[in-house]
């Protein structure tokens, strides 16, 4: 579908509490997808920002992964972020905000924050044929500020064989 893994499982792990939320348990929809005009399936209440809002009701967790990628695929919304490079995971973070996807302002850091911790990023490491390493240091507290990650990019090579561009953040 054109969507990094890393978002997708990301949004899959903050969306459903790791899988223990109210809606993956009770209807297997592990992205907070609500029923929206046109939908016919089955459907669960559930108070989110309005009491009782209709959301969609899945009989497995992976019908509810693919219906989040058609979701993301199929509005118009969503478009801006087909543009994005698809190892750039913290634009994609930031651009689902900007789109909508999410109301909470910290949604983008949230997502980045889950990648980072769990390696989400090996999964589009695998996919892109690429070498991103998240290289942790050791903090250092300077000026009141704490400074935890430097980001490291291995250079890709392209199709050709010739350099390319560094992974990650452009």
């Amino acid at each position: 579908y054109g969507i990094p893994a890393s978002i997708i499982l990301a949004q899959g792990i903050l969306e459903s509490g790791a899988g223990k939320g109210k809606l993956a348990q009770s209807a297997n929809n592990h992205f907070g997808i609500k029923c929206h005009t046109g939908w016919n399936g089955e459907s669960v209440k559930h108070d989110d920002d309005a009491a009782q809002e209709c959301f969609r009701k899945y009989t497995h967790a992976s019908e509810s992964y693919r219906d989040h990628s058609l979701f993301l695929t199929s509005r118009s919304r969503y478009a801006s972020l087909f543009k994005l490079d698809k190892g750039d995971y913290e634009s994609w973070a930031k651009g689902l905000k900007a789109a909508g996807y999410a109301t909470d302002v910290k949604y983008p850091a949230k997502l980045i924050g889950i990648i980072e911790r769990f390696d989400l990023y090996k999964y589009d490491n695998e996919v892109l044929s690429r070498n991103f390493a998240l290289v942790k240091k050791d903090p250092v507290v300077e000026f009141g500020f704490n400074y935890q990650q430097e980001r490291s990019f291995d250079v890709m090579q392209t199709a050709a064989g010739n350099e390319g561009t560094a992974g990650g953040v452009m």
